[in-house]
């Protein structure tokens, strides 16, 4: 041990003689000086040794070491050697700006991010020599220092557009950059750089037709992934030049309709997902140009494609899910992750395909955007092919007993998006899975509600006919329906505003109200606690169509019952009684000749309350009472 000890002093006091000789070296008047007082460095300094790096790097100055790699560049000239020497000074140059930015202070400041097109022009001229790999590190030292390391980022990938050879190394380089960055990019408030970064390599994703294609392909899948996507969206929707998107509707449209690798279409789809969250569903839609193809190519092809991958994608995902929660051996330590995995990957699909309806079923309505016959027809088999494996992940769910799953409640939401647009489509499966549908829950919901929320459209049109109305009542769904009504209500009333299902979950229960015969003595506890809901929704409440709501589906109710059975019922107080009594009272005061315009457009529910209270006044005083006041 003691050799050893004496033998480390001994460098360390050489290591010390050194540095004040390189130091007076560099502090020298001469050129000849400071390149010796570098040469020095790049033998005896230690890459971790920090404070001697900043000791040497403020002796020197910037302004010499930009000269010096200014002459290796063969753009200056050093007063030693008239440029006679231009490889060695670039490799000197290089070597000891390498070895500076491993001090993040000087990585971090402009003189180094300054440096980065410079850094790259020596890439260019010198492929194959040892000098590119110190040329990485300096640009990954400076790219990962500081705020300002993404501005070299983006200078970097202004010069990948600019056609390099390495393009294949500086994309794997800014790949590595970015997950180094990934805080530092919403922290610092990148995003507007991020965004450039992206539009220029979209370029090279479209017009690439080599492996490099796959390695843009790799990155923009990377950064849309990443946990800043969703705010590098709102960056790219304010970006006015329209070709970057093009880009992208190309290069999607390329890997799609060629054999590729399974995840490398998926890295396509998730491009082609946000994208259409970015730019709307329109995006799948348009004039798709592709290197060396001169016919033109229908601008319908990248919805085509990403549908028909999307609904592979849905079959292989669905059946894998099922297995690995069914079949596979539960002792199995991956098959949670599996699990978690791949409902991740079913939710970007999902989330295509349920734009891709809101498109088709918008069409005639978006402007600009046209389907001829043929691939409507095409788009609505495939769409029909898509929601029928759903439903065959639900049934097989049924079977298995499982109600919770946020992969089950994404399959009724998707289920509920088609079925809201189509709501004669598959009706057997419709019929022996709407029960179950409405019972379904997320992994965070106490009870069923967003799937109602979900199923909501296509109940309002499915209980327009007597059949929709004897499928909810017989299934049980109603009392969903009715729960779901109850709490968005309470919702409502906590200053949490969803009208719109409130509106619909309303529309449904009076639809069955009015068509299927069925008694209060049913489902007592139901309807009582949905009185009582409706008392409190419009207790405090001057909107008509509340009231006129409200007071429709309290008149269909009345149908069933009395006030005595009312006031019988241990739940339902007299308060709640004089609340529902004033809220007929209101409906029935809205109709004569100086009605408003609002109540002009409830006119049909005015009219269902007129015509109930004829028939039920004598059985409630007390409403008849308030009516008469």
């Amino acid at each position: 041990e003691e050799p050893q000890l004496l033998q480390q002093q001994e460098e360390e006091q050489s290591q010390s003689v050194s540095l004040q000789d390189c130091l007076k070296l560099l502090k020298g008047e001469r050129d000849e000086q400071r390149l010796a007082g570098l040469l020095l460095v790049t033998k005896f300094c230690k890459s971790d040794d920090l404070v001697s790096l900043r000791a040497i790097y403020d002796a020197v100055g910037p302004h010499f070491l930009d000269r010096l790699l200014r002459t290796g560049l063969g753009k200056g000239v050093v007063s030693s050697g008239s440029g006679e020497n231009r490889d060695a000074y670039l490799q000197l140059s290089v070597t000891v700006l390498s070895a500076f930015c491993r001090v993040s202070e000087i990585a971090s400041s402009k003189e180094m991010v300054s440096k980065v097109p410079m850094i790259f022009e020596v890439m260019s001229m010198k492929s194959g020599m040892p000098v590119l790999e110190e040329c990485y590190e300096f640009l990954y030292l400076v790219s990962t220092a500081s705020e300002d390391g993404l501005t070299a980022l983006e200078v970097i990938v202004c010069e990948l557009a600019a056609g390099s050879h390495l393009m294949e190394l500086a994309m794997k380089l800014v790949q590595l950059m970015l997950k180094k960055l990934s805080q530092g990019i919403v922290e610092n408030d990148h995003l507007s750089e991020l965004s450039v970064i992206v539009t220029k390599i979209a370029r090279q994703f479209a017009l690439l037709q080599n492996a490099l294609k796959f390695e843009a392909l790799h990155l923009l899948s990377a950064i849309f992934s990443s946990e800043y996507s969703t705010l590098l969206h709102d960056a790219l929707r304010v970006i006015q030049n329209e070709n970057w998107s093009n880009h992208m509707r190309d290069g999607v449209a390329t890997i799609l309709q060629n054999r590729v690798a399974p995840a490398e279409k998926f890295e396509a789809l998730i491009l082609a997902e946000s994208m259409v969250s970015i730019k709307g569903e329109g995006w799948l839609i348009g004039q798709i140009n592709l290197p060396n193809v001169q016919d033109p190519i229908p601008a319908d092809r990248c919805l085509l494609l990403v549908l028909e991958s999307s609904r592979v994608e849905v079959a292989v995902l669905l059946n894998e899910l099922a297995y690995s929660k069914y079949e596979a051996s539960k002792s199995s330590s991956s098959t949670a992750e599996t699990i978690i995995s791949k409902q991740q990957k079913v939710t970007i699909v999902f989330s295509l395909v349920e734009k891709i309806i809101k498109l088709i079923s918008n069409i005639g309505e978006t402007e600009g955007h046209h389907l001829d016959e043929n691939t409507f027809i095409k788009a609505i088999n495939g769409l029909n092919e898509t929601i029928g494996v759903v439903l065959e992940y639900l049934q097989d769910a049924k079977e298995h007993g499982q109600k919770v799953g946020n992969d089950l409640l994404a399959s009724v939401r998707l289920v509920g998006s088609y079925l809201a647009e189509a709501p004669v489509a598959c009706e057997d499966k419709i019929t022996e899975l709407l029960g179950y549908m409405l019972s379904v829950e997320g992994e965070h919901e106490s009870s069923p509600f967003y799937s109602v929320c979900f199923l909501l459209p296509m109940l309002c049109q499915k209980t327009m006919k007597i059949e929709g109305c004897k499928l909810l009542a017989s299934s049980g769904g109603y009392k969903a329906v009715v729960d779901c009504l109850m709490k968005l209500i309470e919702q409502n009333r906590n200053g949490v505003e969803n009208n719109g299902c409130i509106f619909l979950a309303c529309d449904a229960i009076m639809n069955l109200l009015k068509m299927e015969q069925m008694t209060f003595s049913e489902d007592e506890s139901t309807f009582i606690s949905l009185l009582k809901a409706l008392a409190l929704w419009t207790e405090k409440t001057n909107d008509p169509s509340v009231v006129m709501m409200a007071s429709s589906i309290c008149t269909l109710i009345f149908d069933m019952t009395s006030e005595n059975a009312l006031l019988n019922h241990p739940s339902l107080s007299s308060s709640c009684l004089n609340s529902l009594s004033r809220l007929i009272a209101r409906s029935l005061a809205s109709w004569g000749q100086d009605m408003s315009d609002a109540a002009k457009a409830d006119m049909d529910l005015l009219e269902i309350v007129t015509a109930g209270y004829s028939r039920w006044a004598d059985r409630f005083p007390q409403i008849q009472k308030a009516v008469e006041r």
